[in-house]
This record gives structure tokens, sequence and C-alpha cells, in this order.
């Protein structure tokens, strides 16, 4: 097993031992090898988001965990099918919400410095799902960053493609 597959592992069962609250990761929604996950998150009690479910879709490189997962929200908005590997394995998705907040375009992407250039190896699935969960809880008012029509327009697919301009860590 390569040492990114060990690491996912071991990632996979802390997740599932001890989940941060409103996380949760079902293994059916794990693709083949760990390369992407599919992580379900509840709107944080007492918040904007409360009683809303959100899902974040997670990517995986081989070169994981020295290069930063990608992570996006997945939503009915955007078109996304149901994975099928040649082992019958199915990845399904929820058709959950993208959440309107300053740091979540309507395309998913997440403008987050750990996803980026604050990545560390010593982070993990758990460290970044905690993270989104913190950025929902503080967020004052729902609304879009101020260039999402612009943004969604013209990115690449890959938010790890995007020069993010981190201006704030207030929402």
């Amino acid at each position: 097993m390569a040492s990114m597959q060990k690491r996912l592992q071991k990632e996979l069962l802390a997740i599932q031992k001890e989940p941060p609250i409103g996380v949760t990761v079902n293994e059916s929604n794990i693709g083949p090898n760990l390369t992407q996950w599919i992580v379900d998150i509840d709107g944080p009690v007492g918040t904007l988001y409360e009683g809303e479910h959100f899902q974040l879709l997670f990517k995986f490189s081989p070169k994981y965990p020295f290069d930063s997962p990608e992570v996006t929200f997945m939503g009915a908005n955007i078109p996304v099918h149901p994975h099928v590997y040649s082992n019958g394995h199915i990845l399904t998705f929820m058709g959950a919400n993208i959440p309107v907040h300053p740091h979540v375009y309507s395309n998913g992407h997440i403008c987050l410095s750990i996803l980026t250039e604050d990545w560390s190896p010593a982070l993990s699935v758990q460290s970044v799902c905690l993270s989104i969960v913190s950025m929902l809880s503080s967020c004052k008012e729902k609304k879009r960053p101020p260039d999402n029509s612009l943004y969604v327009k013209t990115c690449s697919k890959n938010p790890k493609k995007t020069r993010w301009w981190y201006h704030d860590d207030h929402v």
C-alpha cells in the first residue's frame, strides 16, 4: 500500500472514530484507493447554517499529504454524476447545498488558506473539516464573495489553480 493510501486509511479511521460535531464520513462515499471522499457536514447549531446540509468533495493526489487535497462544496447546481468504478463501487451524491458564504463561491470553490499556501502535511481531513465548520460558525451574514459572478465564469475547474487573495479572516 502506498504511503498516501496508508495515511488516508489512518485519517479515515480517525475521523470515523472521533468525528468533529456535525461531520460524517460514510464509507460508501469513499472512492477506490481512497483518492476521493465525500464528507457530510450539518450546519452548526446556533449559526446561520443550522438545519442545512452540505457535502464536501475531497480529491487527493498521489503526493498527499505533501500536496493539499482539492476540496469543494458539492451542490444541486453543479452537474455531478455518480461515479461507477470498474470494481462496481459507486460513489453517491446526496444533492446537498453550497452554503451562501463570503468565502464560498457558487460553484463550490472555497477561499481558505489551508487548502493552498498554508497547507502543511501536519494537517488532515479532520482539520480541514474543523476549519470549514469554524468558518461557517463565525459567519455573520449570508452573502457570496463580491467577485463571485466573474470568478465562476472564468475560473479553472480545480480551485487549487486559483491564485487566491486572502484579504480577511473575518466574515
